[in-house]
């Protein structure tokens, strides 16, 4: 059977609403997401960069749910062929047992029916690695 979804998460030691603002901002994409280097918003909400693989132009418009933690990233080549194929969820520490400081953060992609194995491969990787990132450079801004 053929993998249709994947997700990746990590605990942050900082409150959910700091890590929901990272998320969803070009300066914390431009970061953390290896599709989106020199991320910049070009419209309210609609984000554009380039692959770290392939040098690819990429635009991203993000919708996001700040009170329940949700965000979706409609992706594409084009800002007229947005795919919302891409998900985050930032739940609270508390919710899970942890502290107050503290969140999870989820990556989750869909994949499309025509992607192959290799570029399938490359996304999964990616998001194991991009969650990371978010871990640790949110935890280096919340450092004394």
């Amino acid at each position: 059977m053929t993998t249709i979804s994947h997700a990746a998460s990590a605990l942050c030691p900082v409150p959910m609403a700091r890590a929901f603002a990272y998320l969803t901002s070009a300066a914390g994409m431009a970061r953390w997401c290896l599709g989106m280097s020199g991320c910049a918003e070009v419209e309210p909400g609609l984000m554009r960069g380039r692959s770290l693989f392939d040098g690819s132009q990429a635009y991203v418009h993000i919708d996001a749910d700040a009170a329940r933690g949700i965000v979706d990233y409609h992706c594409g080549a084009t800002p007229d062929a947005l795919v919302p194929r891409i998900h985050a969820r930032v739940v609270p520490g508390p919710t899970l047992g942890h502290r107050a400081d503290q969140c999870v953060v989820t990556l989750l992609a869909w994949r499309e029916a025509g992607m192959d194995d290799a570029r399938w491969a490359r996304l999964v990787a990616s998001h194991e690695a991009e969650v990371l990132l978010v871990r640790e450079q949110l935890a280096a801004q919340a450092a004394p």
